[in-house]
């Protein structure tokens, strides 16, 4: 079930009623409630993921209870080893078997030896990297001993599948998600009204600015062999806003549904095409996962404190792991690399204080934002094409910059019809400026104080999902 569908419109009413009435009529139904409605929310894809994740439920549960009764340093050891093997285990299996079965054949004939392996044929499970990295963070930490074993299993399956964040995050830590779950909730609706207002603008980004975009983007990355230029560059750009507000959407309205629900969700974007720098980038895309590497990957190697090789080498570990979290090629392998070599300038700068001279002058920043987004554009390529023979042609084809490509790609959107594609984009980034210090566009002033504004604003964003809003697609990370 996705979220800009029909069954969703219907899914999410029946449950808010019957997780309020419920809690009247029966006291502490609210978690079942909840936990029956996400393995329906789940299992709507295909049943047998249910099995899955009832199965890492199961395994993470009794592993954390164990650990909280258990002081023996080895038999600890074992009993995080057990979680990890099973839950990495089935994550490697289902999203990276293909992957080394065809390494290992393609390893053999650069030695002159054709072996033939067939490929698995596995469906990968919706958000399987999600709620795996969600419920492995939960193992560590009561390893670690931060965090105690959750003794109410109702509790714990409720966290691990909980449907608005499971299939595409935020990746909720379970000191922060958990004990909400223990909460005698209460109906807030101050509350409910902020999470139907950011439901409503990740909807908008969604069905209105990344699909529309993704028409366009598609058809660019289709034709890139035969087009140069401009044209390549104006798809480039076209994805960055597409896979933005695609994913953004998406944790904008996780985290407005879970608010119905009393429940607060982490921040996952913050505005991070106006980063001043690739670092600030990564502060502020994707929340969830980066902190959940940097906490979990590059602190525990050592993170900056044993050296410049070894913080350089943690950086390039951190990204390439990154990379390879979000899919089996080596696309995201070169995407994760490209990241990490755009952040060695700004490891090195900061300790001289170069990267951070005339730091409040507001040209300055501007070029910063400026090249931070065109750096992340670009290693978009290789994120979105489905080799790196096609992300080199079609990077080697946009270098064409003259005046007939600026002719060409007037004449390509021409002929594409796709002139009000362009422009919903750039009215998007205007409105993405205007609330770039604000928590949403509905936190602006001039929107927060006059009624007419207010409205005007509901309405206008409402009337753009009614009538402009595209074919229903797919959220992209639901294939990661």
């Amino acid at each position: 079930m996705i979220f800009n569908s029909i069954e969703f419109l219907i899914f999410l009413p029946v449950v808010f009623a019957l997780f309020w009435v419920g809690k009247s009529a029966l006291p502490r139904s609210q978690n079942i409630i909840l936990l029956v409605a996400s393995y329906f929310f789940y299992g709507w894809w295909d049943l047998r993921f249910l099995i899955l994740i009832i199965f890492s439920s199961a395994v993470d549960f009794y592993v954390g209870k164990a650990l909280n009764n258990e002081h023996k340093k080895l038999r600890r050891n074992i009993l995080l080893g057990v979680s990890l093997t099973v839950n990495l285990g089935m994550l490697g299996y289902f999203k990276y078997s293909n992957f080394f079965i065809e390494s290992f054949v393609d390893a053999f004939t650069f030695f002159g030896t054709n072996i033939k392996v067939e490929s698995l044929s596995l469906i990968l499970p919706v958000g399987i990297s999600f709620y795996t990295f969600q419920t492995l963070s939960y193992s560590i930490d009561v390893w670690k001993r931060k965090l105690k074993a959750e003794a109410n299993i109702i509790s714990f399956f409720s966290f691990v599948s909980f449907f608005p964040q499971l299939v595409a995050g935020p990746i909720e830590r379970a000191e922060n998600l958990l004990p909400q779950f223990s909460e005698d909730k209460k109906f807030d609706f101050a509350n409910a009204t902020d999470g139907l207002k950011q439901m409503l603008w990740g909807i908008f980004k969604k069905v209105v600015i990344a699909d529309n975009c993704a028409y366009l983007v598609n058809e660019i990355f289709i034709d890139y062999a035969q087009i140069e230029g401009v044209t390549l560059v104006l798809g480039l750009f076209l994805f960055s806003i597409q896979i933005y507000c695609d994913f953004s959407g998406y944790s904008d309205v996780a985290i407005g549904t879970a608010k119905l629900f009393g429940f607060k969700l982490k921040t996952n974007f913050r505005y991070p095409y106006f980063a001043n720098g690739i670092s600030d980038f990564w502060k502020r895309w994707h929340i969830s996962l980066s902190t959940w590497f940097r906490d979990y990957v590059y602190i525990p190697l050592g993170g900056s404190k044993k050296g410049v090789f070894k913080h350089v080498r943690n950086v390039f570990v951190v990204f390439l792991v990154s990379g390879f979290w979000h899919g089996a090629n080596l696309t995201y392998i070169f995407w994760g690399a490209g990241h990490a070599l755009l952040f060695l300038p700004s490891l090195f700068l900061n300790k001289t204080g170069l990267y951070l001279r005339n730091k409040n002058k507001n040209v300055v920043i501007f070029f910063k934002s400026l090249m931070t987004f065109m750096s992340v554009s670009f290693l978009w390529v290789f994120f979105r094409s489905n080799n790196l023979e096609s992300a080199f042609e079609y990077i080697e084809n946009s270098s064409v910059l003259n005046i007939q490509s600026f002719k060409d790609a007037y004449s390509y959107i021409y002929w594409k019809d796709c002139f009000e594609i362009v422009f919903i984009a750039l009215v998007f980034l205007v409105l993405e400026f205007i609330s770039r210090n604000k928590e949403s566009l509905f936190k602006v002033k001039i929107v927060e104080q006059f009624l007419m504004v207010r409205w005007l604003t509901y309405y206008g964003i409402i009337f753009s999902i009614l009538f402009f809003g595209a074919k229903q697609q797919e959220f992209i990370y639901f294939q990661f």
